[in-house]
């Protein structure tokens, strides 16, 4: 579907942090609207054109494939289907070649919340919400994907209206690549699965998979490894908490050091923690915050991992859903849902704070945002 392009250009970041002059495309997806949007982004220049829909089809999560001009697209349909496109590198075109559905339906649709790309397995990690489940599907030589290889079921539930069941929010393989945790949001709890690094199947063990438990009504949503491997920060929704987590590979235990508020003292209003990232060097933690509409940046202290808050800034619109670093590590694509706004921000790599560009793409309530960076 051809569009008329908007292009929207900001100031370069100095020669010393400029990042790949090659261009990016990026891939929007649309919370319920039943649309994926195309954008081209320069990061050279730091500037962004919008392509405009490139596919139609229901959008819970976009996912590039790191390597291969591929697109996987969660559905909020039931059944949890994880839609296959073709990129044209040339035009950002999507063209359909595949679905799979990851569980046996019956759950009445709010789809699926996560999908993550395992590189040295060729496997895509998939969170249900609505089935209460995680999924692990091959993708072959082609980016193709396979019927499942694994499918595990969580548990629990919690006090808050939108915990009555297991809600997994996100699915991350551990360092060492024996376990795969599954952050909860419905059970307030991090399963820690066995995984099979060659496989890329999912198992619990006799007595179920083990577990983190946060407070009750906490809503786990995110999670990330720090690089040294012995270190994992969660972010809760429901509590807007950022938790330093050390992580035990040997025994998958996980055990709380560190919990901080991510939203002001003085903030009122409905708490609720929306994504998660850490810079490649471990030196910065990111979150977002879709109560306080904010950005949040902490410093890593070095050893211990311990956060302290380095900066709080508007997101440049409201409820920033989710957010995407750019793999220079120079960029951030923050997708503002309720403002129906993609907003660019630049990263300081030596300080990590971040620069809002005043560039803001009108795109329809945006949820995620992946960039096809090959």
């Amino acid at each position: 579907m051809a569009v008329s392009a908007t292009a929207v250009a900001v100031g370069a970041p100095s020669a010393e942090a400029a990042p790949q002059a090659r261009g990016n495309l990026l891939y929007v997806g649309s919370w319920n609207g039943g649309q994926v949007y195309g954008v081209r982004f320069d990061p050279a220049q730091g500037l962004l054109t919008s392509i405009g829909p490139v596919a139609q089809v229901s959008s819970g999560w976009v996912t590039a494939h790191p390597d291969r001009p591929v697109l996987y697209v969660g559905s909020q349909l039931d059944g949890g289907i994880v839609t296959v496109f073709a990129i044209d590198r040339t035009t950002g075109a999507l063209t359909q070649t595949g679905q799979v559905n990851t569980d046996g339906g019956g759950t009445a649709g709010g789809g699926l919340s996560h999908l993550g790309v395992d590189r040295p397995s060729d496997t895509l990690l998939v969170a249900n919400f609505e089935a209460g489940q995680a999924t692990s599907l091959p993708i072959h030589r082609d980016g193709s994907l396979g019927a499942p290889v694994s499918v595990v079921t969580d548990t629990g539930s919690g006090p808050s209206p939108r915990q009555l069941g297991p809600h997994p929010h996100h699915v991350v393989v551990a360092p060492g690549r024996r376990h795969a945790l599954v952050a909860d949001f419905g059970a307030d709890r991090v399963f820690v699965y066995g995984f099979d690094g060659t496989t890329g199947a999912l198992s619990a063990g006799e007595d179920g998979p083990g577990a983190y438990a946060t407070d009750a009504g906490a809503g786990p949503r995110r999670l990330v490894f720090h690089p040294d491997g012995r270190k994992a920060y969660l972010l809760t929704e429901l509590t807007a908490e950022l938790q330093l987590l050390d992580w035990d590979g040997r025994s998958g235990k996980l055990t709380l050091r560190q919990s901080l508020a991510v939203d002001s003292p003085d903030f009122t209003g409905t708490k609720s923690g929306a994504e998660l990232a850490i810079s490649r060097d471990g030196r910065f933690v990111y979150a977002s915050s879709r109560g306080e509409n904010t950005l949040v940046v902490h410093e890593v202290e070095r050893g211990t991992g311990r956060l302290s808050l380095l900066q709080r800034i508007p997101s440049g619109g409201l409820k920033p859903w989710s957010f995407t670093v750019h793999p220079s590590g120079r960029w951030m694509f923050v997708a503002n849902e309720a403002s129906s706004t993609l907003d660019l921000f630049a990263i300081d790599p030596h300080s990590g704070l971040l620069t809002a560009t005043g560039t803001s793409l009108p795109l329809p309530n945006p949820d995620s945002v992946t960039v096809c960076a090959h």
